[in-house]
């Protein structure tokens, strides 16, 4: 790795950790090698927290990567535009992926640390630039392994851009063969909820389909004095707010998970006179895969029935997000045990469900594959600075926790026959 991003050894006692008691060792002398190049890795962090790119920009990052995997004898290929990176390790037919996210959010750092944003009004506040590191660590770990012998199969390396964005850039991925071959893909994510050195898995729903709703009403508009005479179309659009999430709830099955909520609404400036245009939008979260499929066409009929008593005109635009990301079974029990394997098995926790939206699932709707968490919060204390905040930061040592997990996941999938 560049020597230019190596951390003075007096920053790595607390940003790499030690062997988990309990835990597996990993191949050969490859516990050791991890080790020695902890600070390396750290400094790789830190270089990507202090340059953020936005969705869709990420071109010095996807750099970056290719010139580390490069070094250690890897033929990295970038995608089309140049701002995500393919790697595979090793020989075999079938494959077994990993993902990791490349952009940052248009959010302000506010941190007082040497690796703060250099990018005014953005920066890594989800955690993305962790994610990309351990997908590094876990190729260069691997690469070393293959050298030795040691790597039983193939492994893929899938450098996404455009994780935040809509639409996103999962399907980029996918469009350049990133699934060719693969029989079931990982991923990790930051978690502040939970300490670093614990990790959260959980099979089936994971996290919720996130989709946009926008409606538009339109009216005569006339005077407050006589509603009778015009569309009350203030009236009509507090019955969409009010009316279709209630229905909606009915419409659908309760155990599909669905959420619908409206962030903005607008409607007219004087107190006394009835607007001609009124909006509304908002989003919907489903956590069922087979309801976000039928959501469309059933959102939209609802506010078109709920309308057409009020006398307005309805315009609504259904915007599709991601779906939801239902961890398969299997694969969430082979990452459960291997997290175990690396960590300790009382450090492997059942992970709650989210209602925030994740573009994995666009995966997961070809190949079987899990998303787990990884603890980033810094043990005993009780600052929990959550994801998409200013003020978001890491325990570093979750980068080691997470190569770790993924060096064992990717030789126990390449062991298992299941896939």
């Amino acid at each position: 790795m560049t020597s230019a991003l190596t951390l003075p050894s007096s920053e790595l006692t607390s940003s790499w950790p030690d062997t988990p008691p309990g835990a597996d060792p990993l191949p050969g002398q490859l516990d050791r090698w991890l080790a020695s190049r902890g600070a390396e890795l750290v400094a790789v962090r830190r270089h990507i927290h202090a340059h953020p790119e936005l969705s869709y920009h990420e071109f010095e990052t996807a750099a970056l990567v290719a010139r580390e995997l490069a070094a250690a004898g890897l033929q990295p290929r970038f995608l089309p535009k140049g701002n995500g990176v393919i790697c595979d390790i090793g020989t075999g037919d079938r494959v077994i992926a990993f993902r990791a996210d490349l952009d940052a959010l248009p959010i302000q750092d506010t941190k007082d640390v040497s690796y703060r944003s250099t990018v005014d009004g953005v920066m890594h506040a989800c955690g993305h630039d962790v994610h990309t590191t351990i997908l590094l660590g876990l190729g260069l770990a691997l690469a070393k392994l293959n050298q030795e012998g040691q790597l039983p199969g193939r492994v893929r390396l899938l450098f996404q851009p455009a994780e935040e964005a809509i639409p996103s850039g999962a399907p980029h991925v996918i469009a350049a063969g990133g699934l060719k071959d693969v029989a079931a893909i990982f991923a990790l994510h930051c978690y502040p909820q939970l300490p670093a050195g614990l990790v959260g898995v959980r099979s089936g729903p994971f996290t919720a389909a996130a989709d946009t709703i926008e409606v538009k009403l339109r009216g005569p508009g006339g005077h407050t004095a006589r509603p009778h005479l015009t569309t009350d179309l203030v009236h009509a659009l507090g019955r969409v707010i009010v009316d279709v999430p209630a229905l909606l709830d009915r419409r659908m099955d309760a155990r599909a998970g669905v959420s619908m909520v409206w962030g903005t609404v607008n409607a007219g400036h004087a107190y006394n006179a009835i607007p001609a245009e009124g909006y509304a939008k908002g989003t919907i979260r489903i956590l069922s895969r087979e309801a976000w499929r039928e959501a469309p066409e059933l959102v939209t009929r609802l506010i078109k029935d709920v309308v057409s008593s009020t006398g307005a005109e309805a315009d609504v635009v259904y915007t599709r997000g991601v779906p939801p990301v239902i961890n398969d079974r299997m694969t969430s029990a082979l990452i459960s045990a291997a997290a175990g394997a690396a960590l300790g098995p009382e450090r492997v926790v059942e992970a709650e469900i989210s209602m925030g939206g994740e573009d994995f699932a666009f995966y997961l709707e070809q190949v079987p594959g899990t998303m787990i968490r990884l603890g980033t919060s810094t043990p005993g204390s009780e600052v929990r600075r959550d994801i998409h905040q200013a003020g978001f930061d890491v325990d570093e040592r979750a980068i080691g926790y997470g190569i770790r997990v993924m060096t064992h996941t990717a030789l126990a999938a390449l062991a298992s026959g299941a896939f």
